[in-house]
């Protein structure tokens, strides 16, 4: 079965699978009862042809507008505009329609026309520096005219839709036709209610499936829904009233302000007010790859788009539906998730166990028809049918339709989503967020964790202990008088410090609304502001003393930052950060002690660098500043030096360990996941953080980014599993490291990232994880699963719940195909050598709600437990369906077979049976004991390999509900159902017995379990 699995359904990939193998499966799928709730959690492959379609016309769209609005600079003469009666009696002197026009088509003509964007701000009444006003009145004015950016979603469909779609079951429709039948035919033939029984039974089986499985759904789909809406949170820096804060994208108007960095989606449309090197990525609306560049010639910025490099201020014009952004949201969300690898192998069980069952009920059917028309042949009444004749026929169909209701096993690919969707909103409460479900299961077979250090391994609350300032190092601390760190050091080195701190920042020193000053920004950039705050600098005034010529952001390749001041005297001055020993390396000047700046000789150098050391072996992040005069002669299209810089210091920042690390590392290498750490810090630093964690061991390398470039792939097949820690690594190490791990070595990889650059290494790894505070909203979109709280034992967390997911469904998988095989052989076996079958169409809907809807619910949603971190990983070649699994199923099925068979051929004799109802009787104690079997057996399910299966059964209040629901009802079709479920109100010896026999299934199952395979 495996190998058939692999190949017809083993092309769909936990990520990134091809519409070809999506396609494929389904064409494989043909026996299915009811296929708007089998494929209900799949990707709806129409929609997103769709959505393609729209991105391309949105591609030409765009291609046409700026042609267009270029033309129209040289020829479009005299436009006018007169904003609505309405629009104005609001305070704006602009309508929602012009701004989209605009926008969208990339109309500078027209934006001229309205005074370019300071124009638009007026006419918006807004203030490019202050924002809008946040009064009440103000704000429900803005609401009215130009709408909220909030966009249409599905409705939440409610749970009389999916009692509907439980309905469209085909077998279930052909049995209430044999019900329907029934009814007339033994009414006709016996009369009211007698002759309405068996027909009223199968009608109240029927409507019990259809709820208990609309309700199980309709429950699933509001768990879904609660996470789709946590997907959607996203937060921007704005400014509104002249304060900095953050709010919800879908509370931006027309007129915020809106501050946009490396990563960031742009939230709706706008217009560039001010930045710096803006590189826009337009792929998710326009399916183009290449970035645009977006300055104040071309000041368009679209809603969902990406920014690739730069910041800028932009100034919000159109939200929500009135954007091609919220146009084409609608139809790429109803394109769905693709389905999970486990999903598709279960679907193919599911086919094969539903074409075995089909090929028996046919078979079945046959041997009990004919056994009716041989017994009429020895009557010679083969001629002369009556009412009862049909009936039996009809009961015959009926029982060979529930054989295939029984046998295909519908409930197992819908056991996958159970499971999943349960485990999504507990991981939800455990700080993980599951953007793809397949991230879910895969990472239960996870093998490596490459993890980044910053903010995931330690605190991220970053804080400068150490700096070295011509050529000294001084202690710092929030409690120090700025006097005595500053004695000793030249006024000028300090001037020339507090400069390049405050001005090549990406961070910002503001007052709140409570009047207090905070800093906004990264971690270490809002640690040198603060070390910049503590020796006095003033931001504001430094911010303003001089005027930026060109800015280059931070970005993990370069490892640097630099910014361009032009002097009010003429010429620039370009200052510099980044990586300590990168940024020496550009030095050939130190400023020493007398403040003069000196030519770094070798001793200086060799001086600069055991600094560097120091700091970094005490697990300090170190940051090394510098400055370059460059003259009159430098332009903004000029690329900015790389050498002949002047040192002005060192800093060492400290980013302390997060608590329970080192306790996470031990676990997941106790759980046979290997933990390497990916940093672009110092190697010294890594390594010193890498030891506290647990991670770099007496037998682990340690290697920078560089020289792991320089190896070729026969040495990096060698030396990958030895890397422990890499450290100054690219975005393209990070990329190569996982390709290695996941191709060469056929590992199941997980990857941290938080930057925009770690988008590539996210998408290549098995599971992406992106840091949901300091990640940005690119790294998100990349990522499988979203770690709220960047703490690496959430991810350690997160495996957990993988590997109970996996665990679970195996499980269920266990306990439903021993059912299956079961309930097939006994009908077939019972039609073909004694004419009849001892389980009824009725008795077999309520042993398949037994192990479908009921028994997905007890056995995949079992909690996690600490031994399951104790146990290696599946990996990649794991069989889904394992020999312990097929040992357990047969060895559980040949002992429930033998004790239905053993019923059927002495249960008269042994209970001491005879009469006219004794029949009836049997067949009761039959289906009686047959129930507790897969009562008792779904104990035994809880653990596959242990004998103890009682361990935290308590804990799973879902499962006690089950069973005890299960035996409650059992009860009540025993005793108070017979007429309708063709059953007899038993005696207490033959309860007792009968329960005997289903309890008796338990140890049988506990010396199975000591069979080795």
């Amino acid at each position: 079965m495996e190998r058939y699995l692999k190949e017809n359904f083993g092309e769909v990939k936990p990520k990134n699978s091809s519409e070809e193998a999506l396609q494929r499966w389904r064409k494989l799928c043909w026996i299915v009862k009811n296929p708007k709730r089998r494929f209900r959690f799949t990707a709806n492959l129409s929609k997103r042809f769709e959505a393609r379609a729209i991105q391309r016309s949105n591609q030409e769209k765009f291609r046409i507008a700026v042609l267009v609005s270029q033309a129209a600079l040289q020829f479009i003469q005299g436009i006018t505009y007169t904003a609505p009666k309405e629009v104005k009696a609001a305070g704006f002197q602009i309508c929602a329609d012009e701004l989209g026009s605009i926008v969208e088509g990339h109309k500078v003509k027209k934006l001229e026309v309205h005074g370019g964007v300071k124009g638009i701000a007026e006419k918006l009444s807004t203030s490019v520096a202050y924002g809008i006003d946040t009064a009440e009145d103000s704000l429900n004015q803005r609401k009215e005219i130009y709408g909220i950016n909030k966009f249409i979603e599905s409705q939440v469909r409610g749970f009389w839709l999916f009692v509907w779609e439980a309905l469209q079951d085909l077998t279930l429709m052909i049995l209430a036709v044999c019900a329907f039948v029934s009814l007339i035919v033994g009414i006709t033939t016996e009369g009211w209610p007698k002759g309405a029984h068996d027909g009223l039974g199968i009608v109240a089986s029927i409507l019990l499936v259809v709820f208990v499985t609309a309700t199980s759904d309709y429950k699933q789909s509001l768990q879904f829904k609660d996470l789709d809406k946590e997907k959607k949170k996203i937060r921007v820096q704005v400014t509104r009233n002249g304060y900095r804060q953050k709010i919800s994208i879908y509370d931006l108007l027309p007129g915020d302000i809106v501050h946009l960095a490396i990563g960031d989606q742009v939230p709706a449309d706008g217009l560039f007010v001010s930045g710096y090197s803006m590189l826009i990525n337009e792929s998710s609306l326009t399916g183009e790859s290449e970035p645009v560049n977006v300055n104040a010639e071309n000041p368009f910025l679209l809603s969902g788009t990406k920014v690739q490099d730069g910041s800028c201020k932009m100034l919000v014009t159109t939200v929500g539906m009135r954007t091609q952004w919220g146009k084409l949201l609608g139809t790429l969300s109803e394109g769905g998730d693709d389905e999970t690898p486990l999903q598709v192998k279960l679907n193919g069980v599911a086919t094969i166990i539903g074409k075995i069952g089909l090929f028996f009920a046919v078979i079945t059917f046959a041997v009990l028809v004919q056994g009716l028309f041989s017994h009429k042949l020895q009557e010679g009444s083969h001629w002369s049918w009556c009412g009862d004749d049909a009936l039996e026929i009809l009961e015959y169909f009926a029982v060979a339709v529930t054989i295939v209701v029984v046998a295909v096993p519908e409930g197992l690919p819908l056991a996958v989503t159970l499971s999943l969707a349960f485990a999504m909103k507990k991981m939800m409460n455990d700080k993980a967020l599951i953007r793809h479900l397949a991230a879910c299961e895969t990472m239960g077979s996870a093998t490596s964790i490459c993890s980044d250090k910053t903010g995931t391994l330690t605190t991220n609350h970053m804080t400068v202990v150490k700096a070295c300032i011509c050529g000294e190092i001084r202690e710092v601390s929030s409690s120090m008088e700025m006097s005595s760190f500053c004695s000793g050091i030249p006024d000028s080195a300090v001037k020339m410090l507090l400069q390049s701190i405050f001005n090549n920042t990406g961070g910002e020193v503001v007052k709140n609304e409570k009047n207090k000053i905070e800093i906004l920004g990264t971690p270490t950039e809002t640690a040198l502001l603060e070390f910049g705050l503590l020796l006095g600098g003033d931001f504001q005034a430094q911010q303003q003393a001089l005027k930026i010529a060109k800015l280059e952001p931070f970005n993990s390749v370069k490892k640097r930052m630099s910014i361009v001041l032009e002097l009010p005297g003429g010429g620039f001055r370009v200052h510099c950060k980044g990586g300590a020993e990168i940024i020496l390396a550009a030095c050939d000047k130190v400023i020493n002690l007398n403040g003069e700046v000196v030519p770094l000789d070798e001793a200086s150098i060799n001086h600069l660098k055991d600094i560097i050391e120091l700091f970094a072996n005490e697990a300090l992040r170190t940051l090394c500043l510098a400055y370059m005069e460059l003259g009159s002669e430098f332009s903004a299209e000029n690329p900015i030096p790389s050498e002949g810089y002047t040192c002005i210091g060192i800093v060492g920042i400290k980013d302390p360990v997060r608590p329970g690390v080192k306790e996470s590392v031990a676990v997941c290498q106790s759980a046979g996941i290997t933990v390497r750490m990916v940093t672009g810090d110092n190697i010294n630093t890594a390594k010193a953080i890498a030891r506290e964690c647990g991670i770099l061991t007496d037998k682990g390398i340690a290697i920078e980014g560089p020289e792991f470039r320089k190896k070729t792939e026969e040495e990096l097949r060698e030396l990958i599993p030895q890397i422990q820690v890499m450290a100054r690594s690219s975005p393209l190490d990070k990329h190569t490291l996982v390709k290695h791990l996941r191709t060469t070595l056929e590992e199941v990889v997980a990857v941290t990232g938080d930057g925009t650059n770690d988008a590539p290494a996210l998408h290549e790894a098995d599971i992406g994880l992106a840091m949901g505070i300091a990640g940005t909203e690119v790294a998100k979109e990349s990522a499988d699963v979203i770690i709220l709280d960047d703490n690496f034992s959430t991810i350690v967390t997160v495996a957990k719940w993988g590997r109970s997911v996996y665990l679970n469904i195996q499980k269920f998988v266990q306990f439903q195909l021993t059912v299956n095989v079961v309930a097939l052989i006994v009908n077939f076996s019972s039609a073909c050598l004694t004419g009849n079958t001892p389980l009824t169409a009725v008795q077999l809907l309520w042993v398949n709600m037994i192990m479908d809807t009921l028994g997905a619910l007890a056995l995949a949603t079992e909690p996690p437990n600490d031994d399951l971190m104790k146990r290696p990983p599946v990996g990649r070649k794991g069989n889904f369906i394992s020999n312990v699994m097929w040992r357990n199923i047969l060895g559980q099925s040949f002992y429930q077979f033998t004790v239905i068979w053993y019923l059927q051929t002495a249960g008269k004799t042994v209970f001491h049976l005879d009469g006219p109802g004794s029949d009836l009787i049997l067949n009761t104690l039959i289906f009686n004991s047959f129930v507790f079997c897969q009562v008792f057996n779904e104990i035994s399910s809880r653990e596959m390999e242990k004998i103890n299966v009682f361990k935290g059964i308590l804990n799973n209040y879902v499962f006690v509900a089950v069973l005890t629901c299960t035996v409650f009802f059992q009860i009540i079709i025993i005793e108070f159902l017979g007429t309708f479920a063709n059953t007899y109100p038993l005696t207490l010896p033959q309860w007792f017995i009968s329960v005997s026999l289903g309890f008796l299934g338990m140890p049988i199952a506990a010396a199975i379990k000591m069979i080795p395979v």
